[in-house]
């Protein structure tokens, strides 16, 4: 018993604070006083080892076991001998003397149980003629449960066989008028035809017609049968009989998600659970849906029911099959239901049975139902599913291939056991030639076809069971290349305002999965993977070519314009050219429109993985100019968010598509990608890849476009030690980007950078003032904030106040904290572990510079991280850890000569050259002062003053004084 059971029923209000422990002081006493008997925990509560025949509702249902096998092997004097056995173990009701609320339910079950064995009892002792004995104690049932139908008939039967008859009649008559006046219903179809047959002085026969228990007819759990624990025990745990209504879970899902088999296998599992029975009924789903008074016809043959006893009336058909299960333990499986009106009548009408049912849809209007979604394996046990039927050794030795095939098959079981089949056939087929064939989206569903498996054919079905609407939306759905869909996307492929029924329709049938909300509130489904290809098949065999491409047309429009409304809201970060481009006209509502960008970042969270999966599908179709029209809108929160990942992806697929076709987008994509090789420190490359773009651009007349090439060049020129070549190609950028002030600050800020590392920091000095003044004037928090970066840098290179500039760089983050973004935040923790490293503050400058390296880290921004890295490894060797120092020191130059960045070379040589000297190794740090004079600039401000502060944290903390330690 479960100790949240044990609580409710010793304190039914509100349990004391120390119930746990005076739970476990009851259970011990308990121990002491029941010499020989075991209390043993087991899980979440506790479990009282006895014998069988030490508790009476114990040997009452063995007994009541025992009696009922007697009686289906045709011996009723045994059979009742045992049966009265059982009925001796109960002298009252149960806990007679004890009130238990929370025991109230179970002694209620007990109570029915104790009924239903007494009337199998009486079955047995009037199939042994003891009739005349039985009237007085059936009148005393009968009076105490007046409308038991099974209880009068057996009472009528032993009054008739008595030569009672007309007090048997008089019992129909009274048992009938309680029926009428309490329920408002007639007899029973059994009780009246007894009745009838005693009118026609016919004798002999059962009261009502008795199944043989217990009964199963399951088919066989599937011989691969695998996964699904976890739906497995919530759907055993929810058909656990109890409470005071049948409870009823149905298992819905997308076609050949394995329902079916997963119903079967549970059913199996809970035959202990019900030990009367356990029905199985096909109801043929979609495909030729079956009469529900066929299907009780069927339930009552095999409940025992002969033909002429079955009613002819559906509604008699289903009080009859009702009044077989009462009191019993029955789990009734209906697989494949096609509606909730075709299994409503199927349902028990007493507690103690329970009823499990498969179907595509999710049959919402049965009230009360539990609904469990069966989706697609996990990849582990789509892998084992596979194993299971081609064998572990292939699966080991193809294990690539192998999870190829089950990727194709969108773990689905159906696919995945028509892909195994069809393995399993031919022995010596590559797995790789398989999942090729897969891999292949306009062969793929011909390919997942072996014998009577077909994935079509089962998509087929739900596919014409749509209504003709929900059909449209299918195949319009089909058309984009996502399986993951807000609602307004399925709005915007419909010419209807049904759009919420379509969706429903949809859902219902399986073919659509709910997910969930995004960020925006938005309601989400799921498109299986092989539900897209079906529909993408039936488009191209219902619609004409133009029906497609507007379908293609309406929703990349509704993109590119949301995306464009929702970049236009987002703080502008990326040194790129501004949005430009004419935008398609918008499909949707503006109303729409607004709702989903009111929280720009929001929407963009919620559509990056399918924004990024449509862009190259865009390319392909030849739609450049669309696709580099989404990517510079979708960049400007990636950019913000350090995703430089997924941008490279993007653009390098519209720079292929594009390279012959559309040569303006590509090398625009092409200098995105430069940027991209900048920020993740391939300085060589960049420098390249943006001289080369900078012809490209040039030719083409795209002026803002290379200004913008220009100015990140010069970036990564300062890093390689070309700064006089930086100066000279600002001053061009910033006469083409004067009218931009975000773009003048990152001209300026640039600037600064190359005018201290040619030792002009009087002329960076003025520049520094020029750009603070502009960033306040803009009013931009992130460009204040860089602004106050570069003036706080400033001052640690004029020779000047270090508190001023600590000061201005915590300004800085402080505004970037707030605001982001998180590179530039970075940047600034460096800069401020640098300026502490020069007042000495050793400990709170290791945790600036760790802070940095984390965030750097996470956005792939390996110079930054790598810089970090080295400052706390000039840490390490003024801790006294050179030995560990130098490793990790080494491991940063390797790293910068790789990058080709001169000037980080020299800084981290010069570290070295201190940590050789911690460990006396005079020939080493000689070495790499060589070096760092020889790759040095002496002009270079900016190199010097930071190698001096980084020297710092090589320098061991002085030893506090005996005045500091006595005081």
């Amino acid at each position: 018993m479960t100790t949240d059971l044990l609580v409710s029923a010793l304190w039914p209000e509100l349990p004391p604070k120390s119930y746990a422990s005076n739970l476990h002081t009851y259970v011990s006493r308990l121990r002491a006083r029941l010499p020989g008997v075991r209390i043993d925990l087991a899980g979440r509560g506790y479990r009282l080892q006895v014998a069988t025949e030490d508790v009476d509702l114990l040997v009452f249902r063995d007994s009541a076991a025992s009696g009922r096998s007697e009686a289906r092997a045709g011996r009723p004097e045994k059979a009742a001998a045992h049966l009265r056995k059982a009925l001796a173990q109960w002298r009252t009701h149960p806990l007679a003397d004890i009130r238990v609320p929370a025991l109230e339910a179970e002694l209620g079950r007990l109570e029915s149980e104790r009924l239903a064995v007494f009337e199998d009892c009486v079955d047995a002792e009037l199939a042994a003629g003891r009739h005349a004995e039985l009237a007085a104690e059936l009148q005393a049932a009968l009076t105490e449960h007046p409308l038991r139908e099974r209880l009068a008939g057996q009472l009528m039967l032993a009054l008739q066989h008595s030569g009672r008859q007309a007090e048997a009649l008089d019992v129909y008559r009274l048992t009938r008028t309680m029926l009428i006046d309490e329920l408002g219903v007639e007899p029973g179809t059994a009780l009246r035809r007894l009745h009838a047959s005693m009118l026609r002085g016919e004798g002999g026969g059962e009261p009502l017609p008795r199944p043989t228990w217990p009964i199963c007819q399951l088919p066989a759990v599937s011989a691969d049968f695998s996964g699904r624990e976890q739906h497995l025990a919530e759907v055993t745990g929810l058909l656990n009989p109890g409470g005071h209504s049948v409870p009823v879970v149905v298992l819905n899902g997308e076609p050949g998600a394995g329902k079916t088999s997963l119903a079967i296998c549970a059913a199996h599992q809970l035959r202990s659970v019900f030990p009367d029975g356990q029905l199985f009924v096909s109801l043929s789903g979609v495909d030729d849906p079956r009469d529900t008074g066929a299907v009780l016809a069927d339930l009552l043959r095999g409940l025992g029911v002969n033909g002429p006893a079955i009613p002819d009336d559906l509604r008699a058909r289903a009080a009859m099959y009702r009044g077989l299960l009462t009191d019993r333990k029955v789990l009734v499986v209906l697989d494949d239901a096609v509606g909730p009106e075709q299994v409503r009548l199927l349902l028990p009408g007493t507690r103690g049975c329970a009823v499990l049912i498969t179907s595509r849809k999710r049959l919402s209007g049965l009230a009360g139902a539990n609904r469990l979604t069966v989706g697609p394996l996990t990849d582990k046990d789509a892998l084992y599913l596979l194993e299971r039927i081609i064998g572990r050794a292939r699966i080991s030795a193809e294990h690539a291939d192998a999870v190829r095939i089950a990727e194709a098959c969108g773990n689905l079981p159906l696919a995945l056991r028509i892909a195994g089949t069809r393995l399993a056939l031919r022995p010596n087929m590559r797995l790789g030639l398989l999942a090729d064939r897969l891999e292949d989206e306009g062969r793929r569903l011909d390919e997942l076809e072996v014998s009577d498996l077909q994935v079509r054919a089962s998509l087929t079905l739900s596919y014409a069971g749509l209504k003709t609407t929900a059909q449209v939306a299918l195949r319009r759905l089909g058309l984009i290349n996502t399986v993951d869909l807000p609602e307004w996307r399925i709005l915007t492929l419909l010419d209807t305002q049904s759009t919420g029924s379509v969706v429903e329709d949809l859902v219902e049938s399986g073919m659509l999965e709910p997910t969930g909300t995004d960020e925006t509130g938005e309601p989400r489904y799921r498109l299986h993977d092989l539900v897209r290809v079906f529909a993408l098949e039936r488009a191209q065999l219902e619609d004409s070519t133009r029906e497609r491409y507007t379908s293609a047309r309406t929703i990349i429009n509704a993109i590119i314009g949301i995306a464009d409304v929702a970049a236009h809201r987002l703080p502008w970060t990326i040194p790129l050219p501004r949005l430009r481009g004419p935008i398609p006209p918008q499909p949707l509502a503006s109303d729409l429109v607004e709702r989903l960008t009111a929280n720009s970042e929001a929407w963009f969270a919620a559509e990056r993985a399918n924004l990024l999966t449509g862009i190259p599908k865009m390319s392909s179709l030849g739609w450049h100019t669309d696709a580099l029209l989404l990517m510079d809108r979708l960049s400007v929160y990636l950019w913000s968010e350090g995703l430089y990942a997924d941008m490279r992806l993007a653009y390098q697929s519209i720079a292929d598509a594009a390279e012959k076709q559309n040569p303006r987008v590509a090398a625009r994509a092409r200098s995105v990608l430069a940027l991209l090789r900048h920020c993740r420190g391939h300085y060589d490359n960049a420098t390249a890849e943006y001289q080369a773009s900078a012809t490209e651009l040039a030719a083409l007349g795209e002026r803002e476009a290379l200004a913008w090439v220009h100015t990140n060049l010069a970036a990564c020129l300062i890093a390689v030690g070309q700064s006089e070549q930086s100066v000279k190609l600002m001053e061009s950028a910033r006469v083409e980007l004067r009218a931009d002030p975000f773009a003048s600050g990152v001209v300026l800020r640039t600037q600064i950078a190359a005018l201290n590392r040619l030792g002009r920091t009087e002329e960076a000095a003025r520049i520094e003032a020029e750009a603070l003044a502009l960033a306040e004037d803009f009013g931009e928090p992130r460009q204040l904030a860089m602004a106050l970066h570069d003036k706080a840098w400033g001052h640690v290179l004029s020779g000047g106040n270090l508190e001023l500039a600590d000061e201005l760089v915590q300004q800085a983050i402080t505004l970037l904290r707030s605001v982001g973004p998180r590179s530039s935040l970075a940047k600034c923790l460096r800069t401020r572990g640098a300026v502490l490293a020069g007042l000495g503050i050793r400990e709170e400058s290791v945790l600036s510079f760790r802070e940095a390296r984390d965030i750097a880290r996470e956005l792939t921004e390996q110079p930054r991280e790598i810089s970090c890295t080295r400052a706390i490894a000039a840490a390490w060797v003024g801790d006294g850890r050179a030995g560990e120092a130098i490793p990790v020191l080494r491991d940063c130059l390797a790293k910068y000569r790789e990058m080709g960045s001169t000037l980080a070379t020299t800084i981290t040589l010069g570290l070295l050259a201190a940590a050789y000297d911690c460990q006396n190794d005079t020939v080493a740090a000689r070495e790499a002062r060589a070096e760092a004079e020889r790759l040095g600039d002496p002009r270079d401000t900016n190199t010097a003053t930071l190698l001096k502060l980084m020297l710092n944290l090589t320098t061991p903390a002085p030893e506090p004084s005996v005045e500091a330690a006595v005081r």
